[in-house]
């Protein structure tokens, strides 16, 4: 039986433990250098082996007094709860990261994953709505 995470202060623990290992996974066998769309893929592959239910180049609408103003699209939805934004480069960019925001308003959802493919490896920074 595998151990649960103790801490509840984290947002889904055990499911964003499970997309960062798979993560790593995927950079593991893949190495550095592809384009994102690549990584997208081989991440797809690893989401369905390991049963998780996920939507890809997700679309969702930009609302203001209850009209549509425009579209996000966003790289992963997993389990309906974490989106997912795939990125390549060294650095976590301010821009990305005010994406990944835009989204989880935007969704209402609480926890966002940008995911970095370095040279060094894979790096990932949880984001939180936080309204």
């Amino acid at each position: 039986m595998k151990p649960k995470l103790q801490r509840n202060d984290i947002v889904y623990p055990e499911l964003s433990y499970k997309i960062n290992g798979i993560l790593f996974d995927v950079f593991k066998e893949m190495g550095f250098g592809y384009q994102e769309k690549y990584y997208g893929k081989a991440l797809a592959v690893r989401l369905t082996e390991e049963g998780l239910k996920f939507k890809e180049q997700v679309s969702m609408p930009i609302q203001y007094h209850a009209e549509d103003i425009g579209r996000y699209i966003f790289d992963f939805l997993i389990e309906d709860r974490i989106i997912l934004e795939l990125k390549k480069g060294d650095y976590f960019r301010k821009e990305n990261m005010e994406q990944v925001i835009g989204y989880l308003k935007a969704s209402g959802l609480r926890l966002g994953l940008l995911a970095n493919f370095t040279r060094n490896g894979v790096r990932i920074r949880r984001i939180l709505n936080i309204n």
